[in-house]
């Protein structure tokens, strides 16, 4: 218990939080309550702890709680050599990073024969603490050395060179030493690389790096993630160069006296053990943790750019032709009506080898009639600019579409056929699931590529959902980072996200309900094999009936489960199922059914003259629940997504030499890295803003100011046709 809260207190203070809130929220987690829950559905706990907050606390809380763990082995481990004395046990104990707890236990952990186990084993050890005690100033080497010579050690030399070795390894393996050398390596040294074969890198990727040379602590995550990986492929040398004399100094400081008749043999003995022992250990301590924090740093972009990527807003109500590009075997065509059924499929070959450009258009143009296809999306893989060509084409000498709804600019109700590029990253990997097998069992896998790229465009969340995250390419160097700290980060935006939009109950898919707070894979299909079975869910309380599905699952999942069109209007808004008592109240109060066409501005009405803490408290609710039940009620059915700008939409092409400096353009970012953002423009390429064209003043970091998906307007200022790049710039723009 006394480690429990010696981890609160940690915690608190170091996220700036209430002990009380930490404990709270700590006991939720422990209980098995998911994070969404408790960030949506558990305020009045926690204090109103965000999703983030919370999140920040699990972590923190593992990282401790197996640093306790490790504590007690190690305890446990040197106390059973009978080493353990209160000063080291102290010691451990105060440790508050794993590191700290590693060198201090790095002299008593079991280790395969050394130099210094050679020497022990000769009786030298009594001769190395002579050494290391540095406090014998009378005598010669030749007399301290006479009592230790034997048939194995049949010399002087011989037995301080024994010597020499248990004290270079009691040296190296001094946690204080470890500690100050790793710290001024890392503030001291430079990362230096050189090219070890030109060959393997015949593009010359890693031009940049064949002779460099940064200061370690200022190398940028994305740069060490780029020389690993040019490590790795056998194409750079990569070395850490210390002040090794400076170094060696700090540590003699800790152990010489210069006035001992050891001095020499301490000397010889902290130089060897620096060069042999220390320095390779700390090169890999530090190449090890810096590669941590690139791997935790490109992690976490990659998990903020998928976080835009899924919140894309969906085009809803459109009738959407997909087109999966490809120039062998053709580009495959699917359309959907607007809640993503597949209408039609067919394959064209407009591109190299077979050319049939003019049958192209005239077969898209007769699905566009004969289907009512509003929107057409273009997957961005290969051939995909040159199928914008063709799309754009046909939009050229096409009339305008009716539509009953119009969204976007046209003429008298009338909206133009247009065209958007999408990122087909990870439709491959959909199109051979189970789950499109499931899905779309009468297509072939190629197709259901091209349905996956129509269906992206109408709800980017629900379609993105089924592909594995690390497949979606919304980052760099995530095939580098370590595997399986990437999935659960990226798990947790999916889960973030899928629970923060909310998912409608009867049209979900397996895939998308598996990520809803409380719910896995098992309950997922049974939810989908009751409403196939038994029609569509009338109410929240029927979810009670899905096998599997125990009232612990039901509460954690609940809220994020909407019925539009239900029994019960509360069941299509983020009210919980055990808050509805309190809004039947409020409904008397107010004066109304619940089910009214003016509800919502009876609601806002009533609102505004109530005092919100008096009202809590008559309605016996906590007055962050309360508050949460009235933007439910004044947006029944939100979804935040709406709320953003919708996707770039286009209706004609550019070329790269149709652009020059100076022209002002839009563009949908398509991904965020660390030196910028990647921008479509409507050009083969996408263009890079790098970060220091992002803004009329200093930017540290490019996601302050763009996310995935935003549409942005842009200035070229640098076009190179022959190696296909385009600069662009966000400043005095408009």
């Amino acid at each position: 218990m006394a480690n429990e809260d010696v981890i609160i207190k940690t915690i608190a203070g170091e996220l700036n939080l209430a002990a009380q809130q930490v404990t709270a929220t700590i006991a939720l987690l422990d209980d098995g309550n998911t994070v969404p829950f408790i960030a949506r559905y558990r305020k009045e706990v926690t204090g109103s702890l965000d999703e983030t907050q919370v999140r920040a606390i699990e972590s923190r809380l593992a990282y401790l709680r197996n640093l306790e763990a490790r504590k007690a082995t190690v305890l446990k481990s040197i106390a059973e050599q009978g080493k353990l004395t209160p000063e080291l046990e102290a010691a451990i104990r105060a440790a508050m990073v794993l590191q700290e707890v590693e060198d201090l236990y790095l002299p008593y952990k079991p280790k395969r024969r050394t130099r210094a186990t050679v020497a022990r084993e000769r009786g030298l050890e009594p001769l190395a603490e002579l050494i290391l005690a540095q406090e014998v100033t009378t005598g010669t080497l030749e007399e301290h050395a006479a009592p230790f010579l034997s048939d194995d050690v049949p010399t002087v030399e011989e037995a301080y060179a024994g010597a020499r070795d248990i004290v270079a390894e009691v040296v190296a393996e001094d946690a204080a030493v470890r500690k100050m050398v790793r710290h001024e390596t890392y503030q001291r040294a430079l990362l230096v690389t050189t090219l070890a074969d030109e060959s393997a890198d015949p593009r010359g990727v890693y031009r940049l790096y064949y002779d460099y040379r940064e200061p370690l602590r200022e190398v940028p995550p994305h740069r060490l993630l780029a020389i690993n990986r040019g490590e790795r492929e056998g194409v750079l040398r990569v070395r850490l160069e210390s002040p090794v004399d400076d170094l060696i100094a700090d540590v003699e400081a800790s152990y010489l006296n210069p006035h001992s008749l050891f001095a020499d043999q301490m000397r010889a003995a902290i130089a060897d053990g620096y060069a042999r022992l220390l320095a390779p250990a700390i090169e890999r301590d530090l190449h090890s943790t810096s590669t941590t924090e690139a791997d935790d740093h490109a992690i976490q972009v990659f998990a903020t750019n998928l976080r835009h990527l899924l919140l894309q807003p969906p085009l809803r109500g459109r009738r959407v032709m997909g087109i999966d590009p490809g120039f062998r075997t053709g580009c495959k065509v699917a359309c959907v009506d607007a809640t993503g059924k597949v209408l039609d499929t067919a394959t064209i070959y407009p591109h190299e080898p077979q050319k049939r450009w003019p049958e192209a258009k005239k077969l898209l143009s007769t699905l566009i009639v004969r289907n009512k296809i509003e929107v057409i999306a273009i997957g961005n893989g290969t051939a995909s600019r040159e199928t914008e060509h063709l799309v754009a084409e046909v939009i050229a000498e096409f009339p305008a579409v009716s539509r009953s709804s119009p969204q976007q600019e046209g003429t008298k109700g009338e909206a133009a056929l247009q065209y958007t590029i999408v990122s087909e990253a990870g439709a491959s990997v959909y199109s051979a699931s189970e789950l499109a097998r499931a899905e779309l069992p009468d297509l072939d896998v190629s197709m259901r590529g091209a349905v996956s790229i129509a269906r992206r465009l109408q709800d980017p969340l629900a379609e993105l959902v089924k592909i594995d995250p690390k497949s979606i390419g919304v980052g760099l160097y995530q095939h580098d980072v370590d595997q399986k700290k990437l999935s659960a980060a990226l798990d947790a935006v999916v889960e973030s996200v899928v629970n923060y939009v909310g998912v409608d109950l009867n049209t979900a898919s397996p895939a998308l309900l598996q990520y809803v707070s409380g719910i896995n894979k098992r309950v997922a299909a049974n939810i989908v094999a009751h409403r196939d079975a038994h029609g569509p869910f009338r109410n929240r309380e029927e979810l009670k009936a899905v096998k599997g599905l125990g009232a612990r699952t039901f509460e954690q999942a609940a809220g994020f489960l909407k019925i539009p069109g239900g029994d019960n209007p509360l069941d299509n808004t983020f009210i919980h199922p055990e808050s509805y008592p309190a809004v039947e109240r409020l409904f008397a109060l107010i004066g109304v059914r619940g089910d009214e066409p003016d509800l919502a501005a009876r609601v806002q009405s009533f609102r505004a003259g109530e005092k919100i803490e008096e009202l809590a408290e008559v309605l016996e609710v906590g007055v962050p629940t309360l508050t949460d039940i009235f933007e439910s009620l004044v947006k029944p059915g939100r979804d935040p997504r709406d709320e953003l700008p919708p996707p770039l939409l286009r209706s004609d092409v550019l070329h790269i030499e149709d652009l020059h400096e100076g022209m002002i353009l839009t563009g949908t970012v398509r991904n965020v890295v660390d030196f910028g953002a990647f921008v479509d423009i409507g050009v083969k390429r996408d263009g890079l803003v790098h970060i220091s064209e992002m803004a009329d003043r200093y930017v540290r970091n490019p996601l302050e100011v763009v996310a995935v998906g935003d549409v942005v307007q842009v200035r070229v200022i640098s076009v190179d046709v022959e190696r296909g790049r385009i600069g662009l710039s966000m400043r005095k723009v408009g």
